[in-house]
Formats: structure tokens, sequence, C-alpha cells
């Protein structure tokens, strides 16, 4: 696994850091997540798995609902205030919404503490150790736990289908869970996902076979320039499949959608928000 596919956007990015996420992320999102928090119930739980217990954030409307269910896959920095914040605007608009910690096996959520910059190989090495931790097999794992555990909360509305979406390492994350619960999932957002189309026998765009569901595929300016062939890979595949997907290279750095960092690009994750909630209205049902 090389540092690319994890961050690909981030890695050549300096003045990166955790501090930077944790303060400037909340500041951003909170302002535009303002009011949700009112009218969101949220709560810490813990999740079990054939490799142990995850920790994870739990939101969803007030009220009886039921609501249909998303799982959040968030980005190599894991779990933390920005992902809570947009656990909180997701629920606000009417999904019940699980965002686990995917390092449990290594640590509790947050991961990284202290100053953390993309461009030091000592900094990246602890994320990316707790990255190589995650196995395919143990992904799979996770994903069928964590949508089983969504799929029974009494808010969660069974008769119809969850999405997943994730961020960075989370889009082929997002693409596994898919095919690991092709019944539950019916929707697929990945953005400025890392790794998507590679030259592996794993690589996450030969799964596409394996699902049911409808795709959003959201690309970073700079991915597409270090791979330009992987767009048109996912639409012949996605095309070949008969799976409906949009692939689509946003005038965007890889990480734009996360506030907090010097790539988050208001104006682009907005149009990529409203394009994931067209997603979700038209395909979990």
């Amino acid at each position: 696994m090389c540092d690319s596919e994890i961050h690909q956007g981030l890695v050549e990015n300096t003045g990166f850091s955790r501090r930077a996420v944790m303060l400037t992320g909340v500041a951003v999102a909170g302002a535009a997540t303002a009011g949700f928090a009112d009218g969101v119930v949220e709560k810490d739980v813990t999740i079990t798995t054939p490799d142990g217990s995850a920790d994870a954030a739990l939101f969803h409307p007030a009220g009886k609902g039921p609501w249909p269910g998303v799982l959040v896959w968030p980005d190599i920095l894991g779990l933390r205030p920005v992902f809570r914040d947009m656990g909180r605007r997701l629920a606000a608009a009417g999904y019940v919404v699980l965002v686990p910690n995917p390092f449990y096996r290594s640590k509790r959520a947050p991961v990284v503490d202290g100053a953390f910059d993309f461009s030091k190989p000592e900094d990246r090495s602890k994320v990316m150790a707790m990255r190589q931790a995650m196995t395919d097999a143990g992904i799979d794992k996770d994903a069928t736990a964590f949508v089983t555990f969504l799929t029974a909360q009494p808010q969660t509305d069974k008769r119809r289908k969850m999405g997943v979406q994730g961020y960075c390492m989370g889009g082929p994350l997002s693409f596994r869970t898919a095919a690991a619960m092709p019944g539950r999932i019916g929707a697929v957002g990945s953005f400025h996902g890392a790794g998507l189309v590679t030259a592996e026998p794993s690589s996450p765009h030969l799964l596409i076979a394996k699902t049911k569901a409808s795709y959003l595929v959201a690309i970073a300016k700079n991915d597409d320039e270090k791979q330009p062939d992987a767009k048109t890979v996912l639409r012949t595949t996605f095309a070949k499949e008969k799976r409906k997907a949009t692939v689509e290279v946003y005038p965007a750095d890889h990480g734009w959608c996360v506030p907090g960092s010097q790539v988050y690009d208001q104006a682009a994750a907005e149009r990529a928000w409203s394009e994931l909630m067209k997603l979700y209205k038209a395909s979990l049902v």
C-alpha cells in the first residue's frame, strides 16, 4: 500500500495538522450545520465485530421515525469532530447515521494526537500502520457488523435500502460495503476516494458486479491528473454491469469535501453534498 493510495492529495500538502482539522473543521462545519443539533439525537455506541469492539457515533432525527440508514466511512484521520458534524447534518436531513472508528483494532477515536503533517513520513506512518491493520476480509466483516447494527436500530426504516458514503480511504471501503451487503445497500457515495481502480485483483472497481447499488463517484482534479484512466475504467465497468452511476471530476483537490484542511472547497463540497442528497432520495426506497 503506497502513500498515494492512502491520501493522494494531502500527502503533498505542507502545514496540514490535526489541530487545523480539529479547530478549523469544527468552525467551518459547525457553521454549515448551525441549527441542526437541536433536532438531532446523538450518542456514542459500541459495536461488536468478529475482531473486537468498535467505537462509533450514531445520529438520528428527533422523533420516532423511521428513517433510512446511512453508514459513513471517514478519511484517513478517522472519526473526529468534523465527521461528527457531518453525521449531524446528514441526520438532520432525515437519516439514521452511523460513523464508526475504522481503526478500532489499533486505538479508540480520535486516533491522532497532537500536530500532524502529511508531508512528514513519520507522521504518515502512524496512520498507515493503522490502515494496514485493516485487511479486506476484516473490512468486509466490519461492514457487515456496522450495517447489521444500523439496521437493528429502532429508528431505522428496515423496509428501505441503506446508503454508504466514504471519503479518501472511505471510498473503497464504501465499495466493499456494497459488495458485502448487496441486499441492504442501495446507494454508494465516494468522495475523493483513494485507489478505486488498481491493477490488483482486489481492486474496488472489480466489486461493482457484486453490488446492487447506484453510485456517485466524485473525483478530485489532482487525483484525476495522476490517474486519468480511472474515471474511464469506472464508467466502463458501471455500464457493463448496468449500474446507475455518476462519475465526475470536480475542480477541487483531494480532500475538498472535509472541512478543516487547506484543500477544503466549500462551493465544491456543497455541490457534492447536493448530489449525494439526490442520490439518496432516488435510491433509498
